[in-house]
């Protein structure tokens, strides 16, 4: 008999940015108020919750907290440079959260740190979560910032790297593109008879553009648009990866729907509804597909369990002297297919937890892919079909749509971000754009970079969102030509 597992035909995953458990389904799933952190002068900081929904709430914490791996080393161990063996205490959240104020003018309120959402304010969360089901625990790859984390679920290594990139002055020179196999190349070649295999829906920049063996195959690059006509039109492949909106967009009217702090979490909230609403719209496609919905990293959010099992280490180059053998904080889940019970909590089978590149093995089981693993951390890591158990007669098609709110930003509000500096996702993003070769060097920097010639980034002015975003979607229609693809294929 065959597993139900083998209905999926299409698998979805939208991952968004920097938020862990705790912050957003913490006090739906057990958190109680009795954690807390210290204070620099020794005043506990608990877990608190509050009941409002406007901007300021729901963008807290505001500024955005640390997130370098230093900063992440100290979240969980209370030191920057932690002694090899030591277990994480989650003390340092609310000391690291005000050290940030030493390198800027903002104020650091501890308590934002230790704050978390109630389910009413992440609606299409929390819903979504109790329609179909969560994995308890599941873990960011690395205790890293967003790229490394985004690197594992496409190639199940960072290279070696644990932030986005250096300190300045940005010598991004030393580490771009990432030349690592992917996931996509091997649906690629493992799915013959699929035209495509594989899609990515981005807003504005997709962040998995820095992958140079995806260059060949940019015609499955697609604006975020297209994922709703695939789907209406059953054009759907049988994996699709979808990219948030990074930057805010003043012409549109839009601020970023990524989760990343200090972005307001209602975005965020009706980029998941949009998703799931589009895929449930098609009943047919939509009982035959997975969608899963996970967050990067947590950002420097709190998060009270310790992430104690140890890592496979994916294996050299360990190019900042960390070997990835830890995983990182606690991040939400979300697993949803009719194929999944209402209200599931999945843990992984065995020893080792979810992370990352469980969902390269899951892609991989599903789709039949025969190809093996790229590192020595998803040939560890578990997959998510034993989460898939009912079958024809059984199935949980969910919410027809998930409702959240319609909020719509004020112009003002929209000016006024685009207007901030930058943070540090922005920054790397911006820096990787310039990076892009233009459509007559595109070989040439391929072939210098796999010789180990450096790629030149031109220095670029302290940008704002409302300067950086036109420049950076020059630089990607200029890369992203159609004749550029047709010379790739």
């Amino acid at each position: 008999m065959p597993e139900p597992y083998q209905s999926i035909e299409h698998i979805v995953v939208l991952m968004q940015e920097n938020r862990s458990f705790d912050n957003m389904l913490g006090w739906q799933f057990g958190l109680s108020e009795a954690p807390f952190n210290l204070a620099d002068d020794g005043t506990p900081i608990h877990v608190w919750r509050d009941q409002g929904t406007g901007t300021s709430t729901m963008s807290i914490p505001d500024p955005d907290p640390g997130e370098l791996f230093v900063d992440m080393n100290y979240q969980l161990f209370e030191r920057y440079h932690p002694v090899p063996g030591a277990r994480p205490t989650m003390g340092g959240f609310v000391r690291n959260y005000q050290n940030q104020a030493i390198a800027t003018a903002a104020h650091y309120d501890p308590r934002a740190i230790m704050h978390c959402f109630q389910p009413a304010q992440v609606p299409a969360t929390s819903q979504l979560a109790t329609s179909f089901g969560i994995c308890h625990p599941w873990h960011a790859a690395a205790p890293c910032q967003t790229w490394p984390n985004r690197f594992f679920v496409h190639t199940a290594t960072a290279e070696g790297y644990v932030n986005n990139v250096p300190d300045p002055p940005w010598d991004v020179v030393k580490r771009f593109p990432y030349d690592m196999p992917t996931i996509f190349n091997q649906i690629k070649e493992g799915l013959l008879h699929f035209d495509q295999g594989w899609r990515i829906y981005f807003h504005d920049f997709p962040q998995s553009l820095l992958l140079s063996r995806l260059w060949p195959h940019l015609d499955h690059f697609h604006p975020i648009d297209r994922f709703a006509q695939d789907v209406a039109g059953g054009n759907l492949q049988p994996y699709s990866f979808i990219e948030p909106r990074y930057f805010p967009n003043q012409s549109q009217g839009l601020l970023p729907n990524d989760h990343h702090p200090p972005h307001d979490v209602t975005y965020g909230e009706q980029l998941i509804a949009q998703v799931y609403n589009t895929l449930r719209g098609n009943l047919e496609l939509w009982q035959k597909t997975l969608l899963i919905v996970t967050w990067d990293e947590h950002g420097g959010c709190y998060d009270h369990v310790p992430p104690l099992a140890a890592a496979a280490p994916p294996g050299p180059p360990y190019s900042d002297g960390f070997t990835f053998d830890r995983f990182g904080v606690r991040v939400p889940t979300l697993v949803i297919s009719p194929l999944v019970a209402p209200g599931s909590r999945f843990a992984a089978p065995g020893p080792v937890p979810f992370d990352h590149t469980s969902i390269m093995a899951t892609v991989r089981k599903i789709l039949g892919i025969q190809a093996g693993a790229l590192t020595g951390r998803d040939a560890a890591a578990p997959d998510l079909t034993g989460a898939l158990t009912l079958g024809p007669g059984q199935l949980n098609l969910g919410p027809a749509s998930v409702t959240v709110p319609a909020a719509v930003p004020a112009p003002e509000e929209v000016a006024a971000a685009a207007r901030e500096p930058l943070t540090s996702m922005q920054q790397g993003l911006l820096y990787a754009a310039a990076a892009l070769p233009p459509q007559d060097r595109l070989l040439a920097m391929l072939e210098s970079m796999r010789t180990g010639v450096a790629v030149e980034v031109p220095p670029l002015p302290h940008y704002t969102p409302e300067e950086a975003l036109p420049y950076i979607q020059g630089k990607l229609n200029a890369f992203m030509l159609r004749d550029v693809r047709e010379r790739r294929q």
